[in-house]
């Protein structure tokens, strides 16, 4: 019988356990989906296989352009060590188009370009629903230096370059986006790398052609299948067989 392992934290569609090495913890995808806050709920079997096989996609060619992340390899179907980290308490959102909140706060018109991308930021706490912060309170609470939220911003946009690019490549339009960033000590030096996932969890992707939406916008408004928007996504990546039709039990390409 396996020993039982530590965990650490569990959020709503992932949970960390203690790692098989020093520094190190596991991260394991649920099926949970939830939105609005998680006001509404729903378990969709086989998502956090694919999240799983789709950050490690993501994260591994971040990597291979030099861009520091949390990720170390994949373990299984399920679950991938990653380093252990601090997390700054901040989802640092990018956004190509107008969607979501930045639509509503603006009176834009969803998929209206915008001027050029923009970097903006909520404070991780879900009993406030991740309420909008500006950098000075970023910095007067102490959740960052000005020095930290420049080198937020190299990163954010340099991992907005990529997935636009890797994205757009098999048709599919990078409207926003949101990751977390964390804090990697080395003795008195230390680093900021991307941490948490990317995933259509944490992307909107339209269809180039047609606007159909390939993310969680699809549970969040009903638009139909989460199954099929997310298996598209990882099909046209090259991640599964071209003739999968669900992922209740995915068939992927390592």
């Amino acid at each position: 019988m396996a020993p039982r392992r530590k965990k650490i934290y569990e959020g709503k569609a992932k949970i960390l356990y203690e790692g098989t090495e020093p520094g190190t913890l596991i991260q394991y995808f649920k099926d949970d989906a939830t939105a609005f806050n998680a006001q509404k709920k729903a378990t969709i079997e086989g998502k956090g296989v694919l999240n799983n096989r789709l950050s490690e996609y993501f994260m591994t060619g971040l990597t291979n352009i030099g861009v520091p992340n949390h990720f170390i390899r994949r373990i299984n179907m399920r679950e991938q060590l990653i380093r252990q980290v601090e997390i700054i308490p901040l989802e640092v959102i990018v956004r190509n188009f107008a969607a979501g909140s930045i639509a509503k706060r603006l009176g834009m018109d969803e998929g209206t370009p915008l001027p050029r991308p923009i970097v903006e930021y909520s404070y991780k706490n879900d009993e406030l629903g991740d309420p909008f912060v500006s950098e000075e309170y970023v910095i007067a609470f102490g959740w960052a230096s000005q020095q930290d939220l420049d080198d937020i911003v190299s990163l954010a946009l340099r991992v907005n370059d990529f997935l636009s690019g890797v994205f757009f490549g098999v048709g599919i339009k990078l409207i926003d986006f949101k990751i977390e960033i964390g804090r990697i000590w080395d003795g008195d030096f230390m680093r900021l790398v991307v941490a948490d996932e990317i995933s259509p969890d944490s992307c909107r992707l339209w269809d180039v052609k047609t606007g159909q939406k390939l993310d969680k916008d699809v549970f969040r408004r009903d638009l139909g299948s989460l199954t099929d928007a997310y298996t598209e996504v990882a099909r046209r990546l090259g991640l599964m067989p071209a003739n999968t039709t669900n992922i209740s039990k995915p068939t992927l390409i390592n």
